[in-house]
């Protein structure tokens, strides 16, 4: 099994999601769960595809981490 990274940011009509992983691999959605809900649809489509066509599947390497500051 395979772990992807998906960025989730708010839009002025609800969620947007993309993996750094996957590039062109974007969806949308209502609510944060939504959009999480519809990208790992997208990243399954996606693969499925690049399968398909007889690409490679990128491996995932993405991390993430925050970084606090002082208020």
């Amino acid at each position: 099994m395979k772990k992807y990274l998906i960025i989730i940011e708010r839009t002025d009509t609800g969620y947007s999601s993309y993996s750094p992983d996957l590039p062109g691999c974007v969806s949308t959605g209502k609510t944060r769960e939504d959009a999480e809900k519809n990208m790992r649809e997208a990243i399954e489509f996606h693969v499925d595809g690049l399968r398909r066509d007889g690409y490679p599947v990128p491996e995932p390497q993405t991390t993430s981490s925050y970084v606090e500051l002082p208020a």
